[in-house]
């Protein structure tokens, strides 16, 4: 008995450690889509490319590592998100709220970052390559005099 368990644990375990690792929840993907309402959701390490979320509700949400490479948010609110390591070349960020966001190690390349609130965001490592940022507390190197 104790031989056919110990068998099936050696065929078994390197199964389930070479299995991809799921991040994010599907459902969720899914009814921010629909809706744009998605509030405290996971969405870390996602394929949200192209996504047209103008107004969406992300707050509190968990975006660690997404791909939102040129997706519209518009309006949309990431109060208190995690967007750690995500992507977000090319995206579109007009009036969006970044309150309290962590945006460390974020990826705005090319981004067009118009009127956002990053008020109380943490901001390590930005890339911002390019982008174009108006009317927002982003900005380069030195103190406020």
């Amino acid at each position: 008995m104790k031989r056919n368990i110990l068998s099936t644990l050696l065929i078994v375990t390197p199964l389930i450690l070479a299995s991809p690792v799921m991040a994010g929840n599907p459902v969720q993907v899914q009814q921010l889509l629909e809706t744009g309402q998605c509030k405290a959701c996971d969405l870390s390490n996602e394929d949200l490319r192209y996504a047209h979320l103008i107004g969406a509700d992300l707050r509190d949400a968990n975006l660690k590592g997404a791909n939102l490479t040129e997706a519209n948010l518009e309006g949309a609110d990431l109060t208190g998100a995690n967007l750690k390591g995500a992507d977000l070349t090319g995206a579109m960020l007009t009036n969006a709220s970044l309150n309290d966001a962590n945006l460390d190690n974020v990826n705005f390349t090319q981004a067009m970052i118009y009127d956002a609130d990053v008020t109380g965001a943490s901001m390590e490592n930005l890339n911002i390559t390019n982008a174009q940022i108006y009317n927002t507390g982003i900005g380069i190197g030195g103190e406020e005099p």
